[in-house]
């Protein structure tokens, strides 16, 4: 299935319905009097985040959602039915924004959180609510009142505790295919990452953790060129940032230092937010250099780009150093939740 990040949706609820004005007509009951029952209160529209719905192609195709509306008041003092509420699945980490004020409403990010988009009509009032001391036989009602009308502008935040970054062709697919059952497209050219992929990686029978693989990072990415501009954003909730690097590209003008230095100076201009974040180095691809030299290599790299935070060197290909990179994971996000849990 296609993945799909942003969508527009028109939402309209429900309008109230209308009051009525009867009087009671019945044999033996004398001076019967207003009667006439209020109309139904019109439906609301919610989202709601649903676990399994995890893109939002759907609305691509299905743009129009409306709740019910509420039931006209009737006779013998009978309120109209009110209008269901309509509750419309998406995706948790979706992020809600009216389309017209550009405001943003509220966020989903767990299972069964729910957010009110669109409020129902008021329901009208019928006759027998004009009644007084000085007006026996009303014959005002009122209508009921219209339900909000919106437009929304959905946009889906991929929820991942681990983030990959790097040029296109760093290795990011590979190393997500290797770790864990996700299966995305690899190939000797770049660009083969065309959406985000995210796998689960299951380090032992009570502790996993969810990794994002995002479109490669081109210079100018923060000015919108190539596709990872479009998906940066799906970082920033994670924990972790893995900053991937070949060590030895086959075909690309640059030297690893100076891919490492554009993904560095990318990320300061996209945001403070997620430049400051926790980031390693990955140095990948190790598998194409001999022992003797693979060990200078990477060192050369590392004193190269003054990178003080932790350094691993894999070959997301052979699996070499990956479990110890996943181990090392684990525990630091496992002392983030502690922290978190320690704060609250």
């Amino acid at each position: 299935m296609r993945f799909v990040d942003e969508a527009e949706i028109r939402i309209e609820a429900g309008n109230g319905g209308n009051g009525i004005a009867t009087f009671r007509r019945e044999k033996y009951v004398p001076m019967g009097g207003p009667d006439g029952g209020d109309g139904g209160d019109g439906g609301s529209v919610y989202l709601v985040a649903t676990e399994n719905v995890n893109t939002l192609v759907d609305f691509r195709y299905h743009s129009l959602h409306k709740a019910q509306r509420g039931q006209n008041g009737m006779g013998r003092n009978c309120t109209g039915r009110k209008g269901e509420d309509l509750y419309i699945p998406v995706p948790p980490g979706c992020i809600i924004y009216d389309d017209n004020t550009e405001e943003k409403m509220g966020e989903l990010l767990e299972q069964g959180q729910t957010l009110l988009v669109a409020k129902g009509g008021f329901h009208g009032l019928g006759n027998r609510r004009f009644k007084s001391s000085v007006n026996r036989t009303p014959q005002q009602f009122s209508k009921g009142s219209e339900g909000e009308c919106r437009t929304l502008k959905l946009e889906l935040i991929v929820i991942a505790d681990v983030g990959l970054l790097g040029l296109p062709n760093a290795g990011k697919s590979s190393l997500i295919r290797s770790v864990s059952s996700a299966k995305p497209k690899v190939a000797d050219y770049p660009f083969t990452t065309l959406h985000p992929n995210l796998g689960v990686v299951r380090v032992d029978d009570l502790r996993s953790f969810v990794i994002a693989d995002i479109p490669g990072v081109i210079e100018g990415a923060a000015e919108g060129a190539g596709l990872g501009l479009q998906f940066l954003k799906h970082l920033s909730r994670t924990g972790l940032l893995l900053h991937l690097v070949d060590v030895q590209p086959y075909e690309s003008q640059d030297t690893p230092v100076e891919s490492a230095s554009i993904i560095i100076n990318e990320i300061k201009k996209w945001s403070d937010e997620l430049a400051n974040k926790p980031r390693w180095l990955v140095l990948n691809k190790v598998d194409r250099l001999n022992v003797e030299e693979a060990e200078q290599h990477c060192k050369d790299i590392v004193d190269e780009l003054e990178w003080k935070d932790p350094v691993f060197v894999i070959s997301a290909l052979k699996k070499q150093g990956v479990q110890t990179l996943m181990y090392a994971i684990m525990e630091f996000l496992d002392q983030q939740r502690l922290e978190k849990s320690e704060q609250s």
